[in-house]
């Protein structure tokens, strides 16, 4: 055998001095061998470093494969690494294995990304759907009973599983906790596009408080960014402003970090700051990072149930399941609009 291919299964047939087809019999338990061949093919196997091809095994026999296919819009992103951890926690006692994929947030990769899953016909497919992504295609796979989840987002076109975060009442709940400690211009970063399910949910969190208060929604205090320097940029044109904001909310955790990289970088320590997601080291920044947190780890984990239950034969009606997101106070989102000064005082 050459030194620079990997082993097949005619070598370890060959190493042994019997037939391919008796060697695919003791790997599978799918016919009859003597302890004695069992013994030396698993030698040979063991010698030589063979994996057996389990995905081409299952398609020539028609089952699905071990695997579960993940599609994400951003491997670098703390957030969708949380869910995979989460998921791949799950599922781990029943031996199947977690792939991922990366969309950038593009419909036609999200696309080749599902359909590679699909060639290689994995248990359980799951989707961060991208913005204009079309799903019918997935109908006829969900139909013969493939377990189709989709995370963060509802999918388009397919009526299957969702798991999200409560986008709207997150934002509610941050945007009016600067609300209540005196802020009226509050500014708004949120993602791109802007036409992305979790921006246009957490933007009408943020108008709903703003319209409970009182307070006009004044669309120059709404900016965009998809990227760390976006975020800096966009934080950095609401400051500059006739009538700047006194208070900014961070769309994501990308937009926080650079939200505080450019506050900090001009010396704004009178602008309270609320981040949808938390931050890694939120709580060593000072004043430490006020947040609506997600709970990525309960998504994940209700994803990975749901798609379980599926697997084993649950045909009940597709289902979204919304999981709470929480208000963490720490410090940046409690600093007042003004400091009263006295100044006749006794």
């Amino acid at each position: 055998m050459a030194a620079n291919r990997r082993p097949t299964l005619a070598d370890v047939a060959r190493e042994v001095g019997v037939s391919a087809k008796t060697v695919s019999r003791v790997l599978n338990a799918d016919g009859p061998a003597s302890a004695q061949t069992r013994e030396q093919v698993l030698a040979a196997v063991a010698k030589l470093g063979f994996q057996p091809n389990l995905m081409a095994r299952n398609i020539r026999v028609g089952g699905p494969d071990t695997t579960i296919g993940l599609v994400i819009p951003d491997l670098g992103n703390p957030f969708f690494g949380a869910v995979a951890r989460s998921i791949e926690d799950t599922v781990h006692d029943r031996s199947l294995t977690l792939l991922m994929g990366s969309s950038a947030d593009d419909p036609d990769r999200e696309r080749a990304l599902t359909d590679k899953f699909l060639a290689r016909r994995v248990s359980i497919l799951m989707v961060v759907p991208s913005v204009g992504a079309d799903h019918s295609h997935l109908k006829a796979h969900r139909t013969a009973g493939l377990p189709v989840v989709f995370i963060d987002r509802p999918g388009a076109a397919l009526a299957t599983d969702s798991v999200v975060s409560s986008h709207r009442t997150g934002a509610h709940e941050g945007v009016a906790h600067l609300i209540a400690h005196g802020h009226r211009r509050i500014g708004f970063i949120g993602d791109l596009p802007t036409k992305l399910y979790t921006r246009r949910e957490r933007l009408a969190g943020y108008r709903t408080a703003l319209q409970e208060a009182d307070i006009p929604y004044d669309r120059s205090l709404v900016a965009n960014a998809h990227d760390r320097q976006g975020a800096e940029a966009a934080t950095s044109q609401l400051l500059g402003l006739a009538d700047p904001p006194t208070a900014l909310f961070a769309g994501n955790n990308i937009v926080a970090l650079g939200m505080v990289t450019e506050l900090a970088r001009s010396r704004r320590k009178d602008v309270a700051v609320v981040a949808f997601d938390d931050v890694e080291l939120g709580e060593a920044l000072e004043p430490a990072l006020t947040v609506v947190a997600q709970d990525p780890q309960e998504i994940g984990r209700t994803a990975a149930t749901i798609a379980l239950a599926r697997l084993d034969g649950d045909r009940s009606r597709a289902r979204t399941i919304t999981v709470p997101t929480r208000l963490i106070v720490r410090g940046s989102g409690e600093r007042p609009a003004a400091k009263l000064i006295n100044v006749g005082g006794s």
